[in-house]
C-alpha cells in the first residue's frame, strides 16, 4: 500500500510537471513589429516613397502640359477651322484620358511593388521566428497583436537578435 501511494505520488508529479512543460511550448511575437524593424523593409519603403514622388511629379507635369495645351487651343479656337478644332478637341480628350489613367494606375502600381517587395521580407521574418522557436523548443507561436492575454514567452528580442533588427521608429509629432 505504501509503495502504491509512492507510485501514485510520482505519477502525479510527473503528469503535473509534464503539463507545466507543455504550457511553455507556446509563445508570441509582434510579427508586424519584426517586419517593420527589418532594414530590408525600411529600404523598400524608402524606395517606394521615391517612386511615389517620381510618379506624382510625372503626373503633375502631365497635368500642366494638358492645361497649357488646353489654354493655347482655346485661345486659338477662333482663328482655326472647325476641322482643326475638332482634331484638337479629340487630342485634348486623349491627353485627358492618359492623365486620368496615370492618376488611377499610380496607387495600384505602388501597391503591387509593395506586395512583391514584402514577400521575401515576410519569408525571412517567418524563417527567423521558426528558427528561434525551434531553438527554444516552442511548438506554437502566435502574433501578439491579436492576443488578449499575453502571458507566454515573447520572442521579439530573440528574433531581433537573430535578424539584427533596427530600433523601433520614433513616433512623429
Amino acid at each position: 500500500m505504501k509503495n502504491f501511494k509512492t507510485l501514485l505520488l510520482i505519477a502525479v508529479f510527473t503528469l503535473g510537471l509534464g503539463g507545466i512543460t507543455n504550457a511553455q511550448k507556446v509563445a508570441h511575437v509582434d510579427f508586424e513589429r519584426v517586419v517593420a524593424n527589418m532594414s530590408e523593409t525600411r529600404a523598400l519603403f524608402a524606395d517606394l516613397d521615391k517612386k511615389a514622388k517620381t510618379m506624382k511629379d510625372d503626373i503633375e507635369g502631365m497635368k500642366k502640359k494638358f492645361e497649357n495645351k488646353a489654354k493655347k487651343y482655346d485661345a486659338e479656337a477662333t482663328t482655326q477651322t472647325d476641322e482643326t478644332n475638332q482634331k484638337r478637341k479629340a487630342e485634348l480628350q486623349g491627353d485627358y484620358q492618359r492623365l486620368q489613367n496615370a492618376q488611377q494606375m499610380a496607387p495600384q502600381e505602388l501597391q503591387q511593388l509593395q506586395s512583391k517587395g514584402l514577400e521575401p521580407i515576410n519569408k525571412k521574418a517567418i524563417d527567423a521566428i521558426n528558427a528561434v522557436a525551434a531553438s527554444k523548443g516552442i511548438l506554437y507561436v502566435f502574433t501578439s497583436n491579436m492576443l488578449i492575454v499575453k502571458k507566454g514567452e515573447d520572442l521579439y528580442e530573440a528574433v531581433k537578435a537573430k535578424l539584427g533588427l533596427l530600433a523601433d521608429p520614433q513616433p512623429r509629432n
